[in-house]
């Protein structure tokens, strides 16, 4: 019996749609945002990453759904997604006042931290196109109805922007379990995004409220206790060791608690330093757990976009054969390499992928 129910390729112009904001990244290399006097630019967002890892590395074909503003710094972020593949024909422009009093774009400045300094992100999103999206303003019937794809995928980054955001995802969510359409959320939470605005309890409130309508459920272990209020044990505040044991009983709990779960897919990291983690996922199908490979004292470029890149992996392994413990493998893998390589989206090729699920090492390929 097929874990998924998918919709057959032929009826559908995307495999899959992701619905969430593309923001700039600032990157000061190996400087520090504070002290800086350069910046390299990415583009990214934690919903945008999956679409674009499944065009770039796995050659599937996807689509975003966000919002800009009409200025030059909206048409660079679409120059962006264009190099990556991914189609912006769902774009929403929004017009730009001159100085972003209505509307602006937004900016993620980033540094990737070191040894016992940790990664830090800062944030300048407010006001944006994205966040102002409300119901109605997408036409999902024609994106799901008359163009067709087999995946949507949306999180809790996207739904922590704004009051009107979760809206939008329920009704895209609505419609596309109306035409058979596979709905994947990533939890991702953001301790940044929930501050002003009620904290892990308004998190919570929401995120329980989407989780309804999901049938593949992602995040990492702290992800399920502050966006679901599923408690782990054997997890310290700073993640640097993990009760595996527990944390299979907490999402034991979590798909009972949502028996429409199908699928749940878990990224497990234990911290060394900022630069040496410990990399392991689970998946959950069918009632039965499927671990990945663990990756010991794993070497880190640039963590940030490694659990988006997880799961494209994962998500590509589901679409395309009916095994939970391959799709853990190609999302644990394609994790671990797009860590190698700087700004969030991921830079490497299936036959990369491939080539390390089957204990490729790293000596030079000539």
């Amino acid at each position: 019996m097929a874990i998924l129910n998918l919709r057959p390729k032929e009826e559908c112009k995307y495999d899959c749609i992701s619905l969430g904001e593309i923001m700039l990244r600032l990157d000061p290399g190996d400087s520090r945002i504070r002290t800086t006097r350069q910046f390299a630019v990415w583009e990214g967002g934690g919903e945008y990453n999956v679409a674009r890892g499944l065009r770039r590395c796995f050659r599937l074909d996807t689509a975003v759904v966000t919002a800009f503003a009409d200025n030059d710094i909206g048409r660079l972020v679409e120059d962006f997604i264009m190099q990556g593949g991914v189609d912006v024909g769902y774009i929403k422009w929004l017009p730009f006042d001159g100085i972003g009093r209505t509307v602006r774009n937004g900016l993620n400045f980033t540094e990737k931290g070191f040894g016992l300094r940790g990664a830090l992100g800062v944030s300048d999103r407010g006001n944006t196109a994205a966040s102002q999206l409300k119901k109605g303003d997408i036409d999902w019937e024609q994106i799901f109805g008359r163009d067709g794809s087999r995946w949507f995928h949306t999180g809790g980054i996207f739904a922590g922007l704004s009051e009107t955001t979760p809206d939008v995802i329920i009704e895209a969510m609505q419609v596309a379990r109306k035409y058979g359409t596979i709905v994947s959320y990533d939890l991702n939470y953001r301790p940044s995004l929930w501050k002003t605005t009620g904290g892990k309890e308004k998190a919570q409130e929401v995120n329980r409220e989407l989780a309804k309508y999901v049938d593949v459920m992602i995040g990492n272990e702290e992800d399920y206790t502050a966006s679901l209020g599923f408690e782990v044990e054997g997890v310290d505040k700073n993640l640097s060791k993990l009760d595996t044991g527990n944390f299979k009983k907490m999402i034991t709990k979590a798909v009972k608690d949502y028996p429409n779960f199908k699928v749940t897919g878990t990224t497990l990291r234990t911290v060394k330093s900022a630069t040496i983690n410990s990399w392991g996922a689970i998946c959950w199908a069918g009632g039965n757990f499927y671990e990945a490979t663990l990756r010991e004292d794993m070497e880190i470029y640039d963590r940030v976009g490694g659990g988006d890149s997880f799961a494209s992996g994962l998500i590509f392994g589901l679409l395309t054969q009916d095994d939970p413990q391959v799709a853990v493998e190609y999302g644990a893998a394609h994790g671990a390499l797009a860590m190698t390589t700087p700004g969030d989206t991921s830079m490497a090729t299936r036959s990369e992928v491939e080539s390390l699920m089957k204990g490729a090492g790293a000596r030079v390929v000539r």
